[in-house]
């Protein structure tokens, strides 16, 4: 049997282009196959959030006692990553079999990396007897694959500018494409509190039931009063049939996750006829969520930080979140991105966090160099050096930094999973993301 790597490596291979959008070609397959989901379904759509909402939905549900299959893109160190039932990556032989299925239906078909993925995922989910299906969309949302699923609630998390050459250099652009998760009759979410008008506009074309935040629900936090664990800030939503009070800061940090909480909780109060949650299990949901690589805290000293912000709207989050975790020494960042980002825009969100830059090239036909890297940080900072690696950068970061400092290690997914392999080389295993 063709082991899992190797099968990755020839799905690599099966397409002229990396990414192709379209659903013609993946429909015709997805019909060959037979594909359909018999269970509740949530597609989750937008620049940023959508891995982190797609979590706590998955925990909230989790803890409620359903079997939830989350599927996730892409991934840092496995494959696998990308498909957990009930909270555990799939199995190698239960994905090759999906790919072996697929394999045979498309025929002459033509498929990308994450088209034939996709379906292998989304195949090996309906083969399960699953309660609900959380679903993360890739690029998008118009024209991606998971798309294809015909979603009983959708959410749209933010709206900022990524990806411009598939999904254009607007936000109303880029708004227009995300809102084709939404469907005619079914709830739709979005947790983005100033949505384009091209969202508003083309949710209310098709019927779909629009719930925006902060005019159809809301979240109100409370900060920590008294001592001890009363101390703790909580907060409280509020939808249109719903209110869920005291509830706990999520584990994931950043303010910003209260907006994405709020959108997981507002798409299951909208699907509360069929997937009722209690109190409790929301509140044990945010709770135990976990996601690799979102202001990621490596235990040690001097603290390492992973985040995979790649846009100016993740890296603005970042910033605000970096002030949120005051550190008494100086600030050490490791970055690297991609070439087909906006490394500039990224850059100059965390200009003034940082004390000392450690540039470092990417991989791959995207990657980017660290020359051309440094070009983003004119006019060049004073404390700025190159290397050949993000390993190198990183060891030097960390022979650097003092106990009381910080490393941040952020620009792309490819660079927080390769300092992740570093680390474990070193025996400093990464934990996923949770409160302190």
């Amino acid at each position: 049997m063709i082991e899992l790597d190797a099968w990755l490596q020839r799905i690599e291979r099966l397409h002229h282009r990396p990414i192709e959008l379209g659903l013609a070609r993946v429909r015709e397959v997805a019909q060959r196959l037979g594909l359909q989901l018999t269970c509740p379904s949530v597609v989750v759509a937008g620049t940023n959030g959508k891995g982190s909402t797609c979590a706590m939905l998955d925990g909230m549900l989790r803890a409620a006692g359903y079997r939830v299959g989350r599927y996730s893109s892409p991934h840092l160190l496995q494959f696998n990553e990308r498909a957990t039932i009930d909270g555990a990556a799939v199995a190698d032989d239960a994905l090759i079999e999906q790919f072996e299925a697929v394999e045979r239906a498309r025929g002459e078909v033509s498929l990308t990396y994450f088209e034939f993925t996709t379906l292998a995922i989304l195949r090996l989910f309906a083969a399960q007897a699953l309660d609900a299906a959380v679903l993360e969309i890739g690029l998008g949302g118009r024209l991606d694959a998971v798309n294809l699923v015909d979603a009983d609630c959708s959410i749209v998390t933010s709206i900022g500018l990524d990806h411009a050459d598939f999904l254009g250099p607007t936000r109303d652009g880029v708004a227009f494409e995300k809102a084709h998760v939404y469907r005619g009759g079914r709830p739709a979410i979005c947790s983005e509190p100033s949505p384009p008008q091209s969202l508003l506009d083309y949710a209310q074309s098709i019927g779909a039931h629009l719930r925006v935040l902060g005019r159809d629900f809301e979240l109100i936090l409370f900060p920590g009063q008294g001592a001890g664990l009363e101390a703790r800030p909580q907060w409280t939503y509020r939808g249109p049939t719903v209110r869920r009070a005291s509830l706990p800061i999520p584990a994931l940090r950043g303010q910003h996750q209260l907006r994405n909480a709020a959108g997981a909780i507002a798409a299951l109060e909208a699907l509360a006829d069929r997937l009722p949650v209690s109190q409790q299990a929301v509140r044990q949901g945010l709770l135990q969520a976990r996601i690799e690589g979102r202001f990621q805290v490596v235990p040690g000293r001097p603290a390492i930080i992973l985040d995979v912000a790649h846009n100016p709207q993740a890296a603005e989050a970042l910033a605000r979140t970096l002030d949120e975790h005051y550190c008494t020494g100086r600030t050490h960042a490791v970055f690297a991105m991609l070439r087909d980002k906006d490394a500039a825009g990224v850059a100059a969100q965390l200009r003034d966090r940082v004390d000392r830059w450690y540039l470092a090239p990417t991989g791959g036909p995207r990657g980017m160099d660290s020359h051309t890297l440094a070009s983003s940080l004119e006019p060049a900072p004073a404390a700025m050096d190159r290397f050949d690696s993000v390993s190198e950068a990183l060891a030097a970061a960390r022979a650097r930094a003092g106990p009381d400092d910080r490393i941040l290690v952020f620009g792309s997914f490819v660079t927080v999973a390769e300092a992740m392999r570093d680390l474990q080389r070193s025996g400093q295993e990464p934990k996923a993301s949770k409160s302190e």
